[in-house]
């Protein structure tokens, strides 16, 4: 399939749907799917990894026509990222807020940058799925039926599949990053652990730490062809 002229690029010229509202009341948008959908990519659900939702949007803005069999959220939690922090406007961890069996109250900690200890404090939310960007998603996950999902995060350069999957593997084969089982350390309410226990595939595409030119350059021709061929 040919691409759209550099450019071309500076727009998304197909207008989304809305699938939920943020704390702040900003629109939750999805580019759905013209057929039925195979997969849902999602970024930006930690508002300190920008990163992923610039490139997820470079690869849609190149395509020519929306993708045929996969939906796409360029920002799960727009809140944290206009603030620029890793939660949402509650202080909420959104991805550690997902209603899955090993979730649970309380403080989580992560780092400020990959260096340092792992001390700056968020909540894990009231309860389980007490944050809407969070109720959205999963709501937006029944209506889609996608038969997988890939989450795109930052920077510990890896693919995460558990289930040690195809789709997995072509990730990995393409990005050259190790397909792991898991990162190394507990992640409760993660949306992974969630997808684990009902039953939805999950792959999460870590990208490396690195300048965001190189980024783009050496990730985003590995979405364009992933929204053009959500198959494994």
């Amino acid at each position: 399939m040919t691409l759209r002229p550099r450019s071309q690029w500076g727009t998304i010229p197909w207008t989304p749907a809305t699938y939920g509202r943020s704390v702040l009341g900003i629109p939750l948008e999805v580019w759905r799917p013209r057929l039925e959908c195979h997969l849902l990519v999602f970024a930006g659900i930690h508002g300190e990894e920008p990163e992923t939702t610039y490139a997820l949007s470079r690869a849609l803005r190149q395509l020519p026509e929306p993708p045929a069999h996969c939906a796409v959220v360029l920002a799960a939690n727009p809140d944290g990222l206009i603030r620029g922090t890793r939660g949402n406007a509650r202080g909420v961890d959104l991805n550690r807020n997902f209603p899955s069996r090993d979730w649970r109250p309380g403080a989580v900690t992560h780092r400020s940058t990959i260096e340092d200890a792992s001390d700056v404090l968020l909540g894990t939310g009231d309860n389980a799925a007490s944050e809407p960007e969070v109720r959205a998603l999963l709501a937006l996950i029944a209506d889609l039926k996608p038969r997988a999902v890939v989450a795109l995060h930052a920077p510990l350069a890896c693919i995460d599949d558990a289930n040690g999957s195809a789709l997995g593997r072509r990730l990995a084969e393409r990005t050259g990053m190790p397909q792991v089982r898991d990162v190394g350390y507990p992640t409760p309410g993660s949306f992974g652990s969630w997808g684990s226990d009902n039953g939805v595939p999950v792959v999460t595409y870590e990208f490396p730490l690195a300048a965001t030119e190189v980024l783009m350059r050496d990730h985003v021709p590995v979405l364009v062809d992933l929204l053009l061929h959500p198959g494994p």
